[in-house]
């Protein structure tokens, strides 16, 4: 069973470090680069993202990385993980409310708003203009918690 556990820590581990991954991309360069196209064509390429985005690689990494964070946790609580359940616990509580809860409460909800203007240029421009700056500090956050997640999987690893 110890392998067993490794085996889901290290998983968890894999799968928090691309979440972070992923959002820094975002959060470094992706949204800067966009910021240097007119508004109206970076919400159109954001557009493009987002519908490429929700597919098996990106749902994969995010909701595959939940369930396993899920797993640790109940793993941690019936006590299969030994001295680094707290950090186990934690982590999954981070990435479960700082990634995923933050994905679905605050940035889906403003690509669905990106999404729903008319592909005209001055409308375009307007929506860009209220989902950058949201967006952005948003994402922010689920860079930050799942690259904290990510540590602390390695610390629930190490501590077992």
């Amino acid at each position: 069973m110890t392998w067993l556990i490794d085996a889901l820590l290290i998983a968890t581990i894999l799968g928090t470090g691309v979440a972070a991954g992923v959002f820094t991309a975002f959060s470094a360069f992706v949204t800067q680069g966009l910021d240097r196209l007119p508004a109206a064509d970076a919400a159109r390429a954001m557009r493009e993202i987002n519908v490429t985005a929700v597919r098996p690689p990106l749902m994969l990494v995010l909701f595959g990385t939940a369930l396993l964070a899920i797993v640790v946790a109940v793993l941690g609580l019936v006590g299969s993980i030994g001295a680094g359940t707290w950090w186990a616990v934690g982590a999954a509580g981070l990435y479960l409310v700082g990634a995923i809860g933050v994905t679905g409460g605050a940035n889906v909800p403003r690509n669905n708003r990106l999404a729903a203007p008319p592909a005209d240029t001055p409308a375009l421009s307007a929506a860009w203009a209220a989902f950058r700056p949201g967006w952005q500090a948003w994402n922010h956050v689920r860079a930050l918690t799942s690259a904290a997640a990510c540590v602390g999987f390695v610390l629930a690893l190490l501590w077992r």
